[in-house]
């Protein structure tokens, strides 16, 4: 599927590059929280799932966006969201660690709509976007007394939706505070063996920078 999205993505580029009328970087700090989600297979419970967005790693993301004279663009985002299982879940289940604590990363291509300064004489520019792409998490998970799983992996399917708005502060700069919401289906494989699947559902507050040029 990764390959699917990076030959999407270029084709994309290549189509898009001689309409282009910015490219805009943006990054992002915020605040996430974590659904609670049942889990299937080798971990069969309810889990209440701990963002910690105030703890390091931090939360972060970050997109670029190509957009078009219309209002309508498109970009690639990754968002490093974070989970972990609460420690009446770890103690219930009898794991030491169970967590995507170096990120939940959510990979996405975006399409994104703006409505370019019509708040605030100009300096206020509104923007929802939606994308779809795939789920790289760090899983960090031990049962007590068997081996531990530790490293990358590429569990499923992501979507990404998302509203905010854009303050400018020059014709270069601007800053934005938006809503983000994720999704994602998660096939994880324990080197201890066997695997587990579930949803993860982030919902965050983000603000942050952007550049255009």
């Amino acid at each position: 599927m990764s390959k699917l999205l990076s030959s999407s993505a270029l084709t994309l580029v290549i189509l898009a590059a001689p309409a282009i009328a910015e490219v805009e970087v943006s990054l992002y700090l915020g605040a996430q929280s974590v659904q609670e989600s049942d889990v299937s297979g080798v971990i069969n419970r309810s889990i209440d799932w701990e963002g910690r967005s105030d703890e390091s790693p931090p939360y972060y993301g970050g997109r670029i966006t190509w957009w078009q004279p219309s209002g309508w663009g498109w970009g690639i985002e990754l968002t490093h969201t974070k989970a972990y299982a609460s420690d009446e879940d770890l103690a219930a289940l009898g794991f030491s660690s169970l967590e995507f604590s170096d990120g939940h990363n959510i990979l996405t291509v975006n399409v994104h709509r703006r409505w370019e300064g019509i708040w605030a004489n100009g300096k206020i520019t509104p923007y929802v976007l939606a994308g779809v792409g795939v789920a790289i998490p760090h899983v960090d998970a031990t049962p007590i007394g068997d081996t531990s799983t530790f490293g990358y992996q590429l569990t499923g399917p992501a979507v990404r939706l998302g509203a905010g708005a854009q303050y400018a502060l020059n014709d270069r700069w601007g800053l934005f505070a938006e809503y983000q919401f994720t999704y994602s289906d998660n096939d994880v494989d324990l080197d201890s063996g066997g695997s587990f699947d579930t949803e993860i559902v982030t919902n965050a507050i983000n603000v942050g920078v952007s550049y255009s040029f």
